[in-house]
């Protein structure tokens, strides 16, 4: 499995086929429109700065899917903080031919990914992260780093913050929020984050949109959001390290 940089997607490589070009190119389109802004400014930062990198996998539904997006995100867990503070690594998904899945098809591809990654994780998850998810504390892990975990699908109609032409997986490192977080100017910035998104989305900011470490915040909530303002009453997420101590 590759990883690539923005700049180097810019020049097409051979290895990419024409619809992983495609979908770079949505993504493109959606990081640069002026007329409407994507909300996450540090997304937007990280994406003109070159410090995003991309993967391109098959059908979510395979298994052979599970074991490739283990290598990219264990390959990018050792290279992202040389990357930059605005790092995030962005998935891109192929899609089953004539197949339209519903939302809840995705959501349960997406909980099913995760614990089967987290299955074929080498490195013991870190002591200090809870492995209940109804933990304020607790954040998706993986080869020892802590991520926050973004999806994106075309079934997002209300939502377009979380709208995309492919079933798409964003992993930010711990370690960029926190290195977000000790900029003077965070507060600002994470005020006009959520001017932006009530701007961009068609219903409100969705209540489970809290600070991690907050004590009624839970992580695995906003990971995947729903089209509508419901609230998830509990994580379908579990470790397999929770189900072997078990």
């Amino acid at each position: 499995m590759e990883l690539y940089s923005g700049m180097e997607l810019t020049q097409k490589p051979e290895s990419v086929n024409d619809t992983h070009y495609q979908h770079f190119l949505s993504f493109t389109r959606k990081m640069t429109d002026k007329q409407h802004k994507f909300p996450c400014i540090p997304a937007v930062q990280g994406f003109h700065l070159n410090h995003f990198r991309f993967g391109f996998l098959k059908d979510p539904a395979q298994k052979e899917t599970i074991s490739m997006m283990a290598a990219l995100l264990k390959e990018y867990s050792h290279q992202y903080r040389d990357i930059g503070q605005y790092t995030s690594l962005i998935v891109f998904f192929d899609e089953k031919e004539n197949i339209e899945w519903s939302l809840p098809d995705y959501e349960n591809a997406f909980w099913k990914m995760l614990t089967e990654l987290s299955a074929l994780d080498p490195i013991d998850w870190p002591e200090k992260i809870p492995l209940n998810a109804a933990d304020p504390l607790w954040e998706f892990c993986f080869h020892g780093e802590r991520y926050f975990v973004y999806s994106a699908t075309p079934q997002h109609k209300n939502r377009q913050s979380r709208h995309f032409p492919c079933f798409l997986l964003a992993f930010t490192p711990r370690w960029a929020f926190d290195k977000f977080e000790a900029h003077a100017a965070a507060p600002f910035v994470k005020r006009k984050i959520r001017e932006r998104l009530t701007e961009y989305d068609a219903i409100a900011p969705h209540p489970d949109l809290k600070a991690y470490g907050q004590p009624d915040n839970y992580e695995a909530n906003q990971y995947f959001l729903p089209d509508n303002q419901s609230t998830r009453k509990s994580c379908p997420f579990h470790s397999y390290k929770q189900h072997r101590s078990t």
